[in-house]
């Protein structure tokens, strides 16, 4: 098949043409002859002699009709020249006849498309010489910075000149020395006015050499001395730098330490006042104590099913303590009471008399010396607002002082009831005060500005089961309650003298189921008898069963419980105003109070 591709014989890649046809070349025209390459406009460029080679296309005289070659026979090298710089005259070669050679019959047959490299001659074809670039620039051009002149670091590098030819047969000069080959170390004097030719720094550089390696320079590449010297003496700095980082950290270790064990490298001092007399405002909080601690005890109470804790207070040098009832039940008629003064001081106690309607009870302790009563107020002369002052025990922590103001008077408050029949209930026209009373308070003195007794603690407000005694009460929500001293003085006075107390009657049932306004009187009593007790002091007033009472000494009584307290906070024989409705109408009239033994 023709492809439109040239029939005739043409110069294949790997041919290399000749400049002599007559003869083979010798070994020392290889180098030579491998470099007459043609250009880009298909001349050979000029040999040593300064002749051209064939133009591209044109058929050697000792070229094969394949495109192999003939060696051709040596050609007598030129004189050498005076001077590198300077080219020698051009000097032709003589005729010589082509003698017939003998080709030898290759080992396979040419491609006759001529496409390399299946095309080309077989194994018996001598590889291509090896070829280096022509040496840039040309001789006697100044080369440009920052190699020209130099070998590398800015050091000129001496001339090299060219030794002359031997046995009369060019001698050529590698333009590229191998690595680290020894320069001349003389450089042959030149002829005045000749520049002396500059070698080609391109021509020198070795790029397997060592890191700023001269491009000129025999011998090791210069820098390899400089490096180790750094490495060593890098190696030594990371050494002082490891032990400088240890010493630190060791003299560190050394001053923490001192500083933990001895609190800082100096003695802190800080700014303080000095010690005070002690002296306090007798009628502030401190002063209050300090007067009132002394007359207060707390009473440890165990019986033979239940135990307490509750708090008391100093009648007289006697030895009598007032208490609240509660505070002593458990002990029954045989358990143990023991009282512990503000000092620290221990001692047993008896009970000389209670009282469950008022919640209130007398112990005595003997064979104590010392003791300092506590100074009683006036219940009547409290006014709301009043600050004052609870000591007690709460959760068994002895001398405990709270400070609140008083926040109401004449506050009816019930109770106790845990036997069910009624008889242990108690009614208390209290004092309430926002002093803080938890368990424990129980019996405990509440005093005014004076450090003198207005009232029992005895009872608490918890959030969560109403209002009662303190006993299984939750802790203080600020709502706490006080029998009046003045109560609490008469019943225990009549306790210390026949061990009871008497309570203050109108000789009435009332019907604790009404729900209107008012205490109503029942119709019956228990048993069937009549509601208003006959020749008691609500028969002789003119009460009848079914009256509604709804004042007492002029303050409204919404309920029995009400009107229960408000009869008891007066002594018997007390003459009470009353105001009823009976029928409709509302009436009014007096009575005297009578008396009742308590429980």
């Amino acid at each position: 098949m023709d492809d439109g591709k040239p029939s005739g014989p043409r110069t294949k890649w790997w041919s290399r043409p000749s400049t002599d046809r007559d003869r083979p070349a010798g070994p020392e025209e290889d180098g030579a002859a491998a470099t007459g390459v043609a250009d880009a406009s298909g001349t050979a460029p000029a040999g040593p002699g300064g002749t051209t080679g064939p133009t591209a296309g044109e058929r050697l005289p000792h070229t094969t009709p394949d495109g192999d070659y003939t060696p051709a026979p040596p050609v007598a090298a030129p004189p050498p020249a005076a001077d590198l710089g300077t080219p020698a005259p051009a000097e032709p070669a003589p005729p010589a006849a082509e003698p017939h050679v003998h080709r030898t019959q290759p080992l396979h047959a040419p491609d006759e498309y001529s496409t390399p490299p299946y095309g080309g001659p077989g194994p018996w074809a001598p590889a291509p010489p090896v070829q280096r670039p022509v040496a840039t620039p040309a001789h006697g051009t100044p080369v440009p910075p920052p190699y020209a002149g130099t070998d590398g670091h800015g050091t000129a590098a001496p001339p090299v000149a060219a030794a002359p030819a031997q046995g009369g047969q060019e001698h050529h000069t590698d333009p590229w020395p191998p690595p680290h080959t020894v320069a001349q170390q003389h450089p042959v004097p030149q002829p005045p006015g000749q520049i002396p030719q500059q070698t080609s720094q391109w021509m020198r550089y070795d790029p397997w050499g060592a890191p700023r390696q001269p491009l000129s320079h025999p011998g090791p590449g210069q820098g390899v001395d400089d490096v180790r010297p750094r490495k060593a003496r890098r190696g030594t700095v990371l050494v002082g730098a490891a032990l400088l980082a240890l010493l630190a950290g060791g003299i560190g270790g050394g001053v923490g330490a001192y500083v933990e064990r001895n609190g800082g490298l100096t003695t802190v001092e800080l700014p303080q006042s000095g010690r005070d007399a002690g002296g306090r405002a007798p009628d502030s909080v401190a002063g209050i104590a300090a007067s009132a601690l002394p007359g207060v005890v707390t009473l440890h109470v165990n019986g033979s099913a239940e135990s307490g804790t509750g708090t008391g207070f100093v009648l007289d040098d006697r030895g009598h303590i007032l208490t609240n009832n509660h505070v002593v039940a458990p002990a029954g008629s045989n358990g143990d009471i023991t009282v512990t003064f503000s000092g620290g001081e221990s001692a047993a106690a008896e009970i000389v008399g209670k009282d469950s309607g008022y919640d209130l009870a007398v112990v005595k302790v003997t064979g104590v010396s010392g003791l300092t009563p506590l100074p009683l107020g006036n219940s009547d002369n409290v006014r709301v607002g009043d600050p004052v002052v609870a000591i007690g025990a709460p959760f068994d922590l002895s001398n405990t002082v709270t400070s609140g103001i008083i926040s109401a008077k004449e506050r009816p408050i019930t109770a106790g009831g845990e036997k069910g029949d009624g008889t242990d209930v108690s009614y208390v026209d209290a004092l309430q005060t926002d002093a803080p009373i938890n368990p424990g308070n129980s019996g405990g003195p509440l005093v005014d500005a004076e450090a003198r007794v207005i009232g029992i603690n005895s009872a608490i407000r918890a959030a969560d089961s109403g209002s009662g005694l303190d006993g299984g009460q939750s802790g203080s929500i600020g709502l706490g309650f006080a029998i009046p001293i003045n109560q609490g003085k008469r019943v225990a006075e009549e306790l210390i003298s026949t061990g009871k107390a008497t309570h203050p009657v109108i000789g009435v049932t009332l019907d604790m189921e009404f729900t209107g306004d008012g205490a109503k009187v029942g119709g019956k009593a228990a048993g069937g008898a009549s509601a208003v007790t006959e020749g008691g002091p609500a028969d002789k007033a003119g009460i009848r069963p079914g009256d509604i009472i709804t004042e007492v000494e002029g303050q409204r009584v919404h309920s029995g419980e009400e009107l229960i307290v408000k009869i008891r906070a007066h002594r018997p024989g007390d003459r009470l105003g009353l105001v009823l409705t009976r029928g409709g109408k509302e009436l009014s009239m007096t009575l005297t109070l009578g008396s009742a033994s308590g429980t």
